[in-house]
């Protein structure tokens, strides 16, 4: 299936994100954290917060995953789901996650996955599909979106290159 691997010259930002005390945290991952989902789930598991760390990562300016770990428990959401037909990356987490998508059912700026990831900080599942959806926005767009809805865009701001 996936052709492309996520190699670091495709990856355009890995950050991890998490809330303690009510206030956020914003850091660059290593580049090895992307060289697959199981790398990915690794990094963010050494990380703590409240409700778990959230991951997110650019790919070739085409698309965004967004990984929530929570202990033993994963949550993603591929933020266009034709990826998992191109990209190892979003192939991998797809599988990790259980996530059943029949090729021919996989529309082009339709997010897969748990759009319900960011709903307990304030993004609920219809927003966040329509802000995947929007064709005329670049993936660090979208994320930086989210991060504004949830509250972290400031932290986002200093971690991620300006894009």
């Amino acid at each position: 299936m996936g052709s492309e691997g996520a190699d670091a010259a495709s990856i355009d930002f890995a950050v991890a994100c998490w809330r303690e005390e009510g206030l956020w945290t914003v850091l660059t991952l290593p580049e090895r954290s992307t060289s697959s989902a199981d790398a990915l789930v690794a990094a963010l598991r050494q990380f703590p917060g409240e409700g778990g760390v959230f991951g997110l990562v650019g790919v070739s300016d085409e698309f965004f995953v967004a990984v929530r770990q929570m202990g033993d428990r994963t949550r993603a959401l591929i933020s266009d789901g034709t990826a998992i037909l191109d990209w190892d990356l979003a192939e991998e987490l797809a599988d990790l996650v259980g996530l059943e998508q029949d090729e021919d059912d996989l529309e082009e700026f339709e997010p897969v996955g748990d759009l319900a990831l960011f709903a307990d900080f304030g993004l609920d599942a219809t927003e966040l599909s329509l802000l995947c959806g929007d064709a005329d926005l670049y993936p660090d767009e979208q994320v930086r979106l989210i991060a504004k809805r949830v509250g972290f865009l400031p932290q986002l701001s200093a971690a991620m290159p300006a894009g």
